[in-house]
């Protein structure tokens, strides 16, 4: 099953690199969210993407958007992660039941046991509003998120 563009995101609830429960629906009413799922913390292109998110995060619309990063590494290893490479935004742990979020979302590889680097652009109201899928060793275009937000 994937999720398209003009379908409402399915809801999740994940713990955040410090234990606390994120949910999608929380963010329905306030902002636009930047659901970005990667393979694996600490390694190359992973860390060289949300770096770049990290570094440009006031150009992808500032307050009115919220980036959530999600792989299946768990919360301890997203803690090391974030404090070694200072992200403020949440790296939420799709760790158990393994990758399940993942899997929801159509960008999960089931022979590797973890993301591909699938990401969605998902609106104030829940809906599917741009996404891409690129393999485990594609990284994603910044320009292309700032192009799909400015459309919102």
């Amino acid at each position: 099953m994937s999720v398209e563009v003009g379908q409402s995101a399915p809801d999740f609830e994940l713990k955040d690199q410090h234990g606390t429960p994120v949910k999608l629906s929380d963010f329905r009413g306030e902002k636009s969210v930047v659901l970005v799922f990667y393979p694996l913390a600490f390694s190359g292109v992973c860390t060289g993407e949300l770096c770049q998110i990290r570094d440009e995060l006031p150009t992808l619309g500032g307050d009115d958007v919220q980036v959530l990063a999600v792989s299946v590494d768990s919360v301890f290893a997203l803690r090391a992660w974030a404090e070694q490479e200072k992200y403020q935004f949440p790296l939420l742990s799709d760790f158990w039941p393994h990758g399940g979020t993942a899997q929801r979302y159509g960008v999960f590889d089931e022979e590797k046991g973890l993301a591909l680097r699938g990401t969605f652009i998902i609106d104030a109201q829940g809906v599917v509003r741009w996404k891409v899928v690129n393999a485990i060793p594609d990284a994603r275009d910044l320009d292309e998120y700032r192009k799909a937000l400015a459309g919102l």
